[in-house]
């Protein structure tokens, strides 16, 4: 258990509302909600009570529901009162003023859900997990974020570092013993167990992608000559006039970015200026953020005026993007001739027409869906990443070195680092620095 101080914070958002939560987490959690109730009352586990928060003179400054949590049954292990205020701005800032006059300090980012970790109630990716929660944008990225609450992912990177514990402690039995030589046999049994770790490592590995568009949404780029009907685009996937759209070219002169959730996938959608010899610096600067734009996108959406010809309606020089979608738009108006044989999908932002296509295709070359997010129950972050990646590294040099026959030390030296970082995903080894990282990102109060 960790000891220590007893911390206090709002734990909904600031702001007015019906009700405010406020969490108070320590050893001294009774004592001070006590205090500030201006007696000693008994506290029943985990039974919301009405009580009256009283000021220094014990005047009145609101009637409150108080449930507490004795510990270790409660989040962050320790005895934990979450007291119910009513929502007004005023009325729980004095609470919570109150609260901390009782003994109580001001808790830090992420300092409840630290002290979940420590004490044991979880491990570094389920911590990491209640941030993705509290920001998961879909329905795909929530239940990835309860895949990982539950311990998914933590479940399966101890499971790869159980494995290569067993085959560090079999290494290790020649290193006591160097007179005899890993026999053929048994190095070929150690590289088959070190050659699973690695599969698993890689089956992890592969999440990356899915693990950063669920957290920040595929990056999508509406790109086009002007007034070939992006910011229409834009605005008809949102469902409102979040971009100016208007007859006169280059009405967009800067990037306009916003967060959309299209067939489950959640995009983060950027809309351009229009591609063409820029008349001006301001519209030079726009179409290079265009251009710049378009070379980190996931997803280049290439919007073409139907009603003219292809050498008309497309720009000349794009950049490669991972999945493109070309798009003719303002097919309302009628389509040139030239475009009878191009599959393109064909839209009207007017009328409707094509939308729904369009977000089918945006479906698929995103490559998952609430369909067939099948085996795929936890997608990593990007120090897990890290973290794996060079796991995987140190193994690919345990196991040559092992090909080679070299000293077991050596073998053993490099499977030792690959232990150490997989341990670190879960923090299984000293993570002190990873912990301020992580936790500074977190919002006061959880």
């Amino acid at each position: 258990m960790m000891g220590g101080d007893t911390i206090a914070a709002l734990a909904t958002a600031g702001g007015t509302g019906a009700v405010a939560l406020i969490r108070v987490s320590g050893p001294d959690a009774a004592a001070v909600v006590s205090a500030a109730c201006g007696s000693s009352p008994e506290w029943p586990d985990r039974k919301a009570v009405l009580r009256t928060i009283r000021d220094a003179e014990g005047g009145v400054i609101d009637q409150v529901l108080v449930t507490f949590f004795h510990g270790p049954r409660s989040y962050t292990g320790e005895p934990v009162a979450e007291v119910a205020t009513h929502g007004g701005r005023f009325v729980t800032s004095q609470v919570l003023r109150r609260l901390l006059d009782c003994g109580a300090r001001s808790a830090g980012p992420g300092e409840f859900t630290e002290r979940a970790f420590f004490n044991g109630k979880l491990d570094l990716t389920q911590a990491e997990a209640v941030m993705d929660l509290i920001s998961a944008q879909s329905h795909l990225a929530l239940r990835a974020a309860h895949e990982q609450l539950e311990g998914r992912l933590g479940q399966r990177t101890e499971g790869l570092r159980e494995e290569l514990i067993g085959v560090v402690a079999q290494l290790e039995a020649w290193i006591d013993f160097p007179e005899e030589d890993i026999d053929p046999a048994t190095g070929e049994a150690l590289l088959a167990r070190m050659a699973s770790v690695t599969e698993g490592i890689r089956s992890l590995l592969s999440t990356a992608d899915q693990g950063r568009v669920l957290r920040e949404g595929l990056r999508t780029v509406i790109c086009g000559l002007p007034n070939a009907g992006k910011s229409s685009l834009l605005n008809a996937l949102l469902g409102e006039d979040r971009a100016i759209v208007s007859d006169a070219a280059g009405t967009t002169r800067d990037t306009i970015e916003e967060m959309l959730v299209v067939e489950g996938i959640p995009l983060r959608v950027v809309d351009t200026a229009g591609l063409r010899v820029a008349e001006g610096e301001i519209e030079e600067e726009g179409i290079r953020r265009t251009r710049k734009e378009a070379g980190r996108a996931d997803l280049l959406i290439v919007v073409a005026d139907a009603s003219l010809s292809p050498d008309d309606a497309l720009p000349g020089d794009l950049p490669d993007a991972p999945r493109t979608i070309r798009v003719l738009n303002k097919v309302d108006l009628g389509i040139h001739p030239q475009w009878n044989d191009v599959e393109d999908l064909q839209v009207s932002c007017v009328d409707g027409a094509g939308l729904g296509e369009l977000r089918g295709r945006i479906r698929e070359l995103a490559e998952f869906g609430e369909a067939d997010w099948g085996e795929h129950s936890v997608a990593i972050n990007a120090r897990h990443r890290d973290r794996l990646k060079r796991a995987e590294e140190a193994l690919d040099r345990a196991a040559d070195s092992l090909r080679a026959q070299a000293d077991p030390e050596i073998v053993a030296l490099d499977l030792r680092e690959s232990l150490d970082l997989l341990g670190e995903i879960a923090g299984r080894v000293d993570t002190e620095e990873i912990l301020g990282s992580i936790f500074s990102q977190f919002c006061i109060g959880k």
